[in-house]
């Protein structure tokens, strides 16, 4: 956080002593090929700000009476506080959370609100806070808890499954407002086949809402091949490699044959009816 030319740097506001930043230790937490904490972040904070932070492979990152200071990628430089705790015991576990820790109460007003910048050159995931506590630069203190990003543009629309439910579940104001309302042609990727579905929303088969909210509850939005996909590999299947995009937008007053057409289109430009999930 730049105030004036004067930078600010995450010690700044815990203002912890020479000790305490010998004790602590921060946890680089992002995408690990499976799954994205941050996604994880929005639907169940626990699960990353204990079961992320405090799992162990053969690498030990804390010992007990250690600070531990947990981050999450928000992009390529810049990082979330989600949590900070004191390690009081290691449980002797490998490959699973190997420690407990009693969060720090008086930081808790910074806890999803502080976005930092770093700049993580190794691949290590635990550092030594002192090392690098000059380079924690505090971007922004957000006005309330991150609750993901912003609605973007119907052009720039690319989520994944779980950061769709996560819109979906937690109603995020900006996305429902732009989404409710919506006619569309969208575009469905299975990013482990390289498959398409191409879909539309209209008056009558329901608004985008509608529609992308039934593939949260489903995975399949009753579509013949995607049901057929969900039923033989599951519905895992779909939360781990289902991307959902908008090819075509239209506000509510567009015909639905206008967006039926544009729909056919696509699934003729993209062949997704004979290399696709498109049955018709």
């Amino acid at each position: 956080m730049d105030n004036g030319n004067v930078r600010l740097f995450l010690n700044d506001l815990l203002h912890w002593s020479e000790e305490d930043c010998r004790r602590a230790k921060v946890k680089f937490n992002q995408y690990n090929n499976k799954d994205n904490p941050l996604d994880i972040y929005l639907s169940a904070p626990d699960q990353v700000n204990t079961d992320w932070l405090f799992w162990r492979t053969k690498r030990r990152y804390f010992f007990a009476g250690q600070i531990a200071v947990c981050l999450v990628r928000l992009s390529y430089d810049t990082w979330l506080l989600t949590t900070i705790k004191e390690v009081v015991k290691e449980l002797g576990v490998l490959h699973g959370v190997n420690y407990e820790g009693r969060e720090i109460e008086k930081f808790r007003p910074f806890y999803g609100r502080v976005v930092i910048k770093y700049h993580k050159t190794s691949q290590q995931q635990g550092r030594a806070y002192e090392s690098i506590k000059d380079e924690l630069e505090v971007l922004q203190l957000l006005p309330s808890v991150y609750d993901g990003e912003d609605f973007p543009g119907y052009d720039k629309v690319r989520l994944s499954f779980a950061q769709l439910a996560n819109i979906v579940s937690r109603r995020k104001k900006d996305w429902i407002s732009a989404l409710e309302n919506q006619k569309a042609v969208y575009l469905i990727t299975d990013r482990h086949s390289g498959k398409l579905y191409v879909g539309s929303a209209t008056a009558e088969k329901g608004m985008l809402l509608q529609r992308w909210s039934a593939y949260v509850a489903t995975g399949h939005g009753e579509n013949v091949e995607l049901k057929k996909l969900v039923e033989r590999e599951g519905f895992d299947y779909v939360k781990k490699n289902f991307q959902y995009s908008i090819l075509e937008n239209y506000n509510a007053k567009i015909d639905d044959q206008v967006v039926l057409a544009r729909e056919s289109w696509w699934k003729e430009t993209l062949d997704s009816r004979v290399h696709g999930y498109n049955e018709n």
